[in-house]
Order: C-alpha cells, then structure tokens, then sequence
C-alpha cells in the first residue's frame, strides 16, 4: 500500500471518529493505518522508543495508564513534573544547612580549642556557598579529630576527686580544691554595708518597716556583721519585706485611681444617656474631684489634678457635644439604614453574578470556572467527566407562536427537569440561550448517553403547558468526554459538534462517539 493510501485512510478515519484535523489527532490516525498496512514508520515508534529510554517503574505506569501517543506521553510527564515539590526539597535542605551550623556554633563554644577552631572555619566555609571538594575536605578534617582526639589530660585531676571524661561539668563540681582566703577587709565590708543599707529602703511605700529599720541599724553600726553565716537569711528577709511593702503602696494607689475612675465612668455614661442635663453631672463630677484630697498617698496628688483638669475640660465642652449628638444622631439612623440596604443588594448581587436569573441554575460563567476546577483534577489525578451539551428543539418557533413569555416558562420547565435528573456530584447550568450543559463527575462518554437519554426522554414525555396551551417540547443533545481530548475546550467542542449532528440527522435524539 502506498504512502498516499494510508494518509487517504487516516482523514477517513477522522471524519469516521467525529474528531478534528489536529496534529495529534492526525498523527494517532495515520500510525494506526500505518500499522494496519504492515507499514514500519520511524515517527510511530517514537513512543516505544523513547518509553525505553524511561526506568521500569515509570514504565510500569505509562501501562497502567494506557499512553498510546506522544502527546499523551508528553502530558503525563508534565503532570508528574507539576506532582514534584522542589520548595519542599529546598526547605529540607535549608533547614539542614542551619541546623548544622546551629551545631557548629555549640561545638565552638565547648571547651576545647582545636574542635572551636575546626567549628569556626565550617562556619566561615558555610557562608561562602562551599564546593563538593571543600565539603568533603573538612568532613575528612572530622574524621582526624575524632579518631586522634586524646582525653587522657583529664586523668591528671583523679588525684583531687572523682573525674567522668562524659560529663566535665560534674567534675569540675566534685574537685576537692583548697579554697583560696577571700575575707573582706573592714572598710570594704562598711562601703557594701552603707550600699547594703540604701538598698533595704522602699522606694515606693512612704515609710520604713521595723524590722527593716532593726536590721539596717546593725548593719551600719557593725559591719562585720556581712562577714557571718548568720545575716545571710535576715537580709533575705529583708529584701522581701521591702519588695512587700512597695506592692503594697502600688496596691493602695492604683485602688484609689480606680475609685475615682469608675465614678467618673459612670456618671459620664450618665451624662451621655441624659445629655439635657449633662453640664448640671459635669459640675457633680467636679465638684466630688474637689472634694477629693488624696487620702491614701501624696504621690496620688499627680493623678488627681490630671483627673480635675479633665473633669474641668468637660464642663467647657459639654453643651456643644450635646448639640453635636443630637444633629447627628438622625444622620446616624439613615446611614444605619443606608448601610442595610447596600449590605442586602450586595448579597443578592453575589447570588446572580453565578446565577442565571431565569433558570436559577448555573450560569456560562460559574460553568467555566467548574470546568476549570474539573480540568486541574484531570491533570493531577486522572479523573475523568463528561460534558453533555443540549439545546431545545425548534425554540424560536415557540417564541414565535406562543410568545417570549411562553419562551421563557419552557426555558424554566427545562432547568427543572435537567436539575431532577442530574446527581449531587454533577454541574448543570444555562450555557447561552436555549443550550444547556452539564458536567458529569467520573463519567465516560456511555454514561454521559445514559444521562442524556433520560433527560431527552423526561422532556418528550413531560406537559408543557402555557395559559392552557400544550407545548410540544423536545430537546437533542451531543456528549463527549475529557479522557479523549487534549483539553476540556477540545470536549466540549466535541459535543457541541455531535449535538449540531443529533439536530441535523432529525432532532430529539442524543448523538455521540460510539
């Protein structure tokens, strides 16, 4: 057979698949012809020569996931391109890279100096992006460290304590050394008695304790009183009565600024709710922070006159808010209402921009978003759909005769019907006019039929009726499925293409690839 014979054969085929003359679509017809002829074409075994090139594992896969062509091989590599996580790889190795220098900055700071030296040129070498060559000349430089590293040295101590070469820190706890004499003389012992003394004095209660007064004068009398085992616990005590007595003084004042705060809160509250007589609680409000002294503390005195030129600052001002709240208070009213009012059309507005107003179902372009969603499913885990596109036969002649409002209560009779009939799982929606289009979740092209068939089936038998008039209705429909095409754009051009074929061969039928 030759060369022209089988491209005859190929475009014969196409039109006999319903499918399109695109590259791919041509190349898979012709290899076939190819093959049907007896024919050995180089551009046919591509696939199997290139599948070889591949391990066995992804082998194995391209089986199980039937590729038969180069564009499906292409996609398929694609895909499991896009599954890789490289950011996820160079987070690991990111976080690798800093938990070895956190390592090395810990080795740097033990106690020996040829591994803080090693550590610290790792560091350095870290930061300049080392080559493989480096890298594996300082793991080498470990390696010599550990092998000739000697802790022998420590056995010199064995003759004053107990010495464990894993822990030197309780070694060094356990050596028996001579202590060296640290007694303070007697004019250094009355410099850190004085400080000791100022120390012991509140600094925020007003006066000082018995007991703290007690000790203080001790101290200052005899200062060699520090040097004994004794005062240790007595300063102790001290320091915490001091601490004590503060907290306390804290407590008192910020109770007292409380009181006077939560009344002025209240009767500010007060004044709002009853602004007509608003400037007559202002002045009881002042007239109360007058009469306050300060009992608690004299360091409240700051607080309070802040606390009075406030309440003053209100009395100047409290006529114009008055007025100020009740001009606008009626504003307030309308902008509440206003504001209700956008909020409800704003809604309504989110509900139609994917509704179609008629139908109430799915409108074009919440459709193209689902097939979208549908199409990245398809690519990262082969799951496969249907596109099913209908269109109502004769639908002009029902404007024509019975009117637009007929039209439109056979659009809506419709939706209904194709709503019943589709699953949970399954988008159906108003594509433009009188087509519709539903996508059908891990169906194939004899599924999508099936779907098809009943909803044709419902319409015929269903009763149109408008002001008491029958309408006889039919509908056709085209399916398709994704598994076939090279994009969802290409399926449901594919059933739109079999539904323009259902319409001429007659109407009322549902035509697909068999």
């Amino acid at each position: 057979m030759t060369i022209q014979a089988i491209i005859k054969n190929a475009m014969k085929r196409l039109e006999l698949e319903g499918k399109l003359l695109t590259p791919d679509f041509y190349a898979e017809a012709f290899c076939k012809e190819a093959q049907k002829a007896g024919m050995n074409s180089e551009d046919c075994n591509q696939l199997d020569k290139f599948t070889q090139t591949l391990g066995k594992d992804f082998q194995k896969e391209l089986t199980n996931y039937r590729i038969t062509t180069m564009s499906e091989l292409t996609r398929f590599l694609i895909s499991k391109l896009n599954r890789t996580n490289k950011s996820q790889c160079s987070e690991i190795l990111d976080s690798q890279t800093l938990l070895f220098k956190r390592v090395l900055q810990v080795i740097e700071v033990l106690h020996n100096k040829e591994a803080s030296d090693l550590a610290k040129k790792c560091i350095e070498l870290l930061a300049q992006t080392p080559s493989t060559a480096q890298l594996e000349q300082f793991r080498q430089l470990w390696i010599n460290f550990i092998t000739t590293y000697d802790d022998s040295f420590l056995q010199n101590l064995s003759s004053f304590g107990t010495v464990d070469s894993k822990n030197l820190r309780e070694t060094i706890k356990k050596l028996k050394v001579v202590p060296v004499n640290n007694t303070l003389s007697n004019s250094d012992l009355a410099k850190i008695s004085s400080l000791l003394i100022a120390s012991l004095v509140p600094s925020i209660a007003s006066s000082v304790n018995e007991k703290i007064a007690d000790l203080s004068q001790r101290i200052k009398s005899n200062p060699a009183l520090l040097d004994t085992a004794d005062i240790e616990n007595e300063i102790k005590a001290a320091i915490s009565l001091r601490i004590a007595l503060d907290k306390n003084s804290v407590k008192e004042m910020v109770e007292s600024i409380d009181g006077v705060l939560d009344k002025l809160s209240l009767r500010l509250i007060d004044m709002i709710e009853k602004s007509d007589n608003s400037t007559i609680e202002i002045k009881k409000i002042k007239s109360e922070l007058e009469a306050y002294n300060g009992e608690s503390d004299k360091n409240f005195t700051l607080s309070h006159k802040k606390l009075f030129t406030i309440a003053l600052a209100l009395e100047e001002n409290t006529e114009l808010l008055s007025k100020d709240l009740k001009g606008h208070n009626e504003e307030v009213k309308i902008l509440g209402q206003r504001i209700r009012q956008l909020e409800g059309d704003l809604e309504v507005a989110k509900q139609e921009s994917k509704e179609d107003f008629l139908t109430k179902l799915y409108n074009k372009r919440a459709l193209e978003e689902f097939l979208t969603i549908k199409e990245a499913e398809f690519d990262r885990y082969g799951h496969n759909f249907s596109v099913v596109m209908f269109d109502i036969d004769h639908f002009k002649n029902v404007n024509d005769t019975f009117g637009h409002d007929a039209g439109d209560a056979v659009l809506s009779a419709f939706a209904k019907i194709l709503k019943s009939e589709a699953r949970t799982v399954d988008i159906v929606g108003r594509f433009g006019g009188e087509e519709f289009l539903a996508i059908l979740s891990e169906t194939d092209t004899a599924g999508g039929a099936i779907f098809a068939e009943k909803v044709r089936l419902h319409v015929e038998q269903a009763k149109f009726m408008y002001k008491g008039q029958r309408i006889a209705v039919t509908v056709s429909a085209g399916v398709s499925e994704r598994k076939v095409h090279s994009s969802f754009r290409a399926a449901i051009n594919s059933a739109d293409e079999y539904l323009y074929k259902a319409k001429k061969d007659g109407r009322n039928q549902v035509a697909y690839k068999k």
